[in-house]
């Protein structure tokens, strides 16, 4: 099997999780790492004992004397279009870090160069590849609960990142909101329409320089609604990374709590004024390859950049994605409803 070349651009801490992944994957080398900081290149080639990797601080620079098969994109929101569209440029297949852009006019522009070149681009939705959320995707595609009418997530974590973060605009929902969006079309199949309602703010007391709280409610295709409540300023009983879920159906209900936490009941009667429920199990699953997060999306890719095929989170359907978070964040500025547009 020929190995191939990746170029990893951004060697902020992020990349550890990318390199380390990298690592695990057969078939695949890193031919360069380049950062605006060139002492942050060489510090990971270290770390990672990559003696054959090249350094530098220059993204085109290192493509023409690399001559790599992919880039992986590991830069802050803000620099995701100008390096995914220089690698499209060298002919090079890209996997890219979440928000896909900073902006939907960024993002289409990707999907029309990654389309135009022939190659694929991607983008990094790691919370999809769990265990947990597949069987719960396997279970709500079943049916037991009926079609859904409703899908509500709580996200509240109290996180001090420092760096770029803290002065990021609608830093919840641009960076974080980002995986619960998709989470939410991954997990019911459907994608959204119009954003009914958003409001943005930042608390008391808040460690952000911008909007660190957020409430959303959508309109799914599927006729369902979608409703988000987050903060990254919640101290104390802080939810999982992968948010605490309630799906209603027409038949029934269930709950997730982003791990191993998952109930579900329907009806066991047919009359009553509160009627008795039975308990629904979560179905078993086979995640093999599935489950593993970064690891699992870069073999995915690679696997699909070697052999043909399409990666789950291609930039043709992420965008839909982030449509929602740019819906979301218009809405907010608006204070009125916002059709989706891809």
């Amino acid at each position: 099997m020929d190995t191939l070349r990746a170029v990893l651009v951004g060697c902020g801490s992020m990349s550890r999780a990318w390199l380390r992944a990298a690592a695990a994957t057969e078939g695949l080398s890193i031919a360069g790492l380049v950062d605006i900081v060139e002492d942050a290149a060489r510090a990971r080639k270290d770390e990672f004992a990559l003696a054959d990797a090249h350094t530098g601080d220059d993204l085109e620079a290192m493509l023409v004397a690399t001559r790599p098969d992919i880039v992986f994109d590991v830069t802050v929101p803000e620099a995701h279009a100008q390096t995914t569209l220089t690698a499209l440029r060298h002919g090079c297949h890209v996997l890219g870090e979440k928000p896909m852009a900073a902006s939907m006019d960024d993002a289409r522009r990707m999907v029309e160069a990654a389309q135009r070149a022939g190659r694929l681009y991607a983008v990094v939705q790691n919370r999809r590849y769990t265990a947990p959320i597949r069987r719960v995707r396997e279970f709500l595609r079943r049916g037991a609960i009926g079609p859904l009418t409703t899908v509500n997530c709580d996200f509240y974590i109290g996180a001090h990142f420092g760096g770029f973060r803290d002065h990021m605009s609608h830093v919840l929902l641009l960076d974080m909101a980002i995986h619960t969006f998709d989470q939410a079309r991954f997990l019911t199949g459907a994608d959204t329409v119009r954003v009914a309602f958003c409001k943005e703010w930042n608390p008391h007391g808040s460690w952000y320089e911008r909007d660190a709280s957020a409430i959303a409610v959508f309109e799914l295709s599927n006729s369902a609604i979608f409703t988000y409540r987050g903060s990254w300023c919640a101290e104390g009983l802080n939810t999982s990374w992968e948010g605490e879920w309630r799906f209603i159906g027409a038949n029934g209900s269930a709950t997730w709590d982003g791990g191993n936490g998952f109930r579900a009941q329907t009806p066991d009667e047919s009359s009553g004024f509160i009627r008795k429920q039975r308990e629904l199990p979560l179905p078993e699953l086979d995640t093999t390859g599935l489950s593993e997060g970064h690891a699992s999306l870069i073999r995915q890719f690679v696997r699909c950049v070697r052999e043909g095929g399409t990666p789950e989170t291609v930039c043709t359907d992420n965008i839909k994605s982030l449509a929602m978070v740019f819906g979301a964040i218009e809405a907010a500025e608006r204070g009125q409803p916002v059709n989706i547009r891809i």
